[in-house]
C-alpha cells in the first residue's frame, strides 16, 4: 500500500510539473493528490506497519500491534497535527502578501524603484541579490521573495526578462534564509529544536550561504538575459497617481514585517500571530490614510459595502494569489502523508546505511557527507521540512555539532534546484507564473553550482 501512495505522489508530482502542457492549473492536481493519499492511508491504516508521529520526530512504537479504533484515532491526531503547521504557514503567508498589496495600494514600491537608478540589467541583478540575501535573513526567504518580486514588477515590465530576475532572486533568499535561525522554516526548526546556536549558525554558514548567492549570480550576470539596459514604459508614470503617504506606507509596511521575527523572538509564539499583529496595524493605518470606514472584515451594513471597493485592506485581500495558497496547503499535506507513514523516515534511514563515507567523516554517528548533501536534493525534489523532521530524529548528535549546520545549509539551499523545491520558489511560481521545465533548463543549473559550492567551503570551514 505504501508503493500505490508513493505512486500517487509521483502522478500528481508530475501533473504539477507539466501544468502548462496539460493545460490544467497546478493547485488542482495538488488538491487531489492530497485528498487521495490521506484517503489511501485512512481506508488502509490496519497494513501500516509505522507510524511516524512529528511532535516527536520518531517513529511510533508498537503501531502495527494498535486495534484500529486506536489507529484511527492516531491518524486524525496526526492530520490534525499537520493542518496546524500547514495553516501557520498558510497564515503567515496571506498576511505576508496583504501588506505587501497595502503597499502597492499606496505605490509604496515606486520609492525604492526611484532609489534604482540605473537601467543595467546586469546591475540591477546584484541590486537585488544582495537584496534578497540579506533580507530573507531578516523577515525570512519567503516574505523576501513576495516583497522583491513585488518590487521588480514595477521596475522591469516585460515578464519574459523579469523571470530570469526572479530565478535568481530565488536563490539569493534561500541562501540567504539559510545562515539566520530565522531565515527559513528548517534553520528555525533547528533552532528551536535546540540543535544549532544563532552565532554558531552565523559562523558555519554565512560564508558558504554567501557564495551559494556569489557564484550564481556571477555566472548569470555574464549570460544573454542580463545583458543590455531595461526599457522604460512610458504609461507606468501614469497608470497610478502617487500618494502623498507611498513612503510612510512602504516603511510602516516593511517595518511591520520585520518586526515579525522580533515578537516571535521575545513571546516564543509562532510567526503567525506576529504577521498578523503587523497586518493589523499597518491596515488601520491604511484605513486612516485612505480616509474611508475602519471595518477590515464586517461587510455585513450597508455603509461598509459602500466603503468596501474604497478600502485599501478589502482592495487588497482581493487580489491574493488564492491559487498559490492552495496549491501550498495541497503538496504540503501530500508530503505529510508519506512523512507519518515513515516513509520518509525511512528512505533517510536507508540513505544513512547505504551511501559510503565521502572524504571526511562527520562527528557522532559517522554520517557522510554525501547523505547530508542528498538531503538537499531531496529537499528540492520533496520538501525540506518533513526531511529535517526526519533527521531530528535519525541523528543524536548534540547542539552545535557540524551535522546540524551542514543539514541547515543544505535543506535551506538545496530547495533552489527546482521551483517547487522550496517556499521562495513556490510563491514567486504564483505570483510570475513560471513554467517548471523553464526553470529546470535555465535556472536550475545555477543553483545546484551554488549548492555544491557553499557545501564545499562549508566542509573546509568546519576544519577550523
Amino acid at each position: 500500500m505504501e508503493t500505490i501512495i508513493i505512486l500517487v505522489f509521483v502522478v500528481g508530482y508530475l501533473a504539477i510539473t507539466l501544468e502548462h502542457n496539460l493545460k490544467i492549473d497546478k493547485l488542482i492536481p495538488a488538491l487531489v493528490m492530497m485528498a487521495f493519499c490521506w484517503a489511501l492511508v485512512a481506508l488502509n491504516v490496519d497494513q501500516f506497519s509505522n507510524w511516524f508521529d512529528s511532535a516527536k520526530h520518531a517513529l511510533v512504537e508498537g503501531f502495527s500491534s494498535l486495534v484500529h479504533e486506536d489507529k484511527m484515532h492516531l491518524v486524525e491526531e496526526t492530520l490534525l497535527h499537520h493542518l496546524g503547521k500547514t495553516a501557520e504557514i498558510l497564515v503567515f503567508l496571506l498576511g505576508a502578501m496583504t501588506i505587501v498589496e497595502i503597499i502597492d495600494y499606496f505605490d509604496g514600491f515606486s520609492t525604492i524603484k526611484g532609489y534604482v537608478k540605473t537601467k543595467s540589467k546586469k546591475r540591477i541583478l546584484w541590486i537585488f541579490s544582495f537584496l534578497a540575501f540579506i533580507l530573507s535573513a531578516i523577515i525570512d526567504n519567503l516574505t523576501a521573495t513576495i516583497v522583491l518580486i513585488s518590487i521588480l514588477q514595477k521596475i522591469i515590465h516585460k515578464r519574459e526578462e523579469r523571470i530570469w530576475f526572479a530565478g535568481l532572486i530565488i536563490i539569493a533568499a534561500n541562501a540567504g534564509g539559510a545562515w539566520s535561525p530565522i531565515g527559513d522554516v528548517t534553520t528555525t526548526m533547528l533552532w528551536i529544536g535546540k540543535k544549532v546556536s544563532a552565532g554558531k549558525l552565523i559562523e558555519y554558514l554565512l560564508l558558504p550561504s554567501l557564495l551559494c548567492m556569489l557564484v550564481p549570480s556571477f555566472i548569470a550576470s555574464f549570460l544573454p538575459a542580463f545583458k543590455g539596459e531595461i526599457e522604460d514604459n512610458p504609461d507606468d508614470e501614469d497608470s497610478k497617481p502617487k500618494s502623498k503617504y507611498s513612503g510612510t506606507m512602504l516603511y510602516l509596511g516593511l517595518g511591520a514585517i520585520v518586526f515579525v521575527p522580533i515578537f516571535k523572538t521575545v513571546t516564543h509564539l509562532p510567526p503567525y500571530v506576529g504577521m498578523m499583529l503587523s497586518l493589523g496595524v499597518v491596515a488601520t493605518f491604511a484605513e486612516i490614510y485612505s480616509r474611508t470606514k475602519f471595518s477590515i472584515s464586517n461587510f455585513n451594513d450597508e455603509e461598509s459595502l459602500a466603503h468596501a471597493n474604497h478600502s485599501p485592506v478589502h482592495s487588497s485581500l482581493s487580489k491574493i494569489e488564492m491559487p498559490s495558497i492552495l496549491f501550498f496547503l495541497g503538496i504540503l499535506m501530500s508530503v505529510a502523508a508519506l512523512e507519518s507513514l515513515g516513509i520518509l523516515f525511512n528512505f533517510a534511514s536507508t540513505l544513512k546505511e547505504t551511501v559510503p563515507m565521502m572524504g571526511t567523516e562527520l562527528h557522532g554517528e559517522g554520517v557522510s557527507d554525501l547523505v547530508v548533501m542528498l538531503l538537499g536534493v531531496g529537499s528540492a525534489v520533496i520538501d525540506n521540512v518533513p526531511l529535517v523532521a526526519a533527521s531530528l530524529g535519525m541523528f543524536s548528535e548534540g547542539i552545535d555539532n557540524e551535522l546540524w549546520h551542514f543539514i541547515a545549509f543544505s535543506a535551506g539551499t538545496g530547495g533552489s534546484m527546482l521551483i517547487i523545491g522550496s517556499a521562495a520558489g513556490v510563491v514567486a511560481m504564483g505570483m510570475e507564473k513560471i513554467d517548471f521545465f523553464w526553470y529546470l533548463k535555465k535556472i536550475s543549473w545555477l543553483a545546484l553550482i551554488g549548492f555544491l559550492v557553499g557545501s564545499f567551503a562549508f566542509m573546509i570551514i568546519r576544519q577550523f
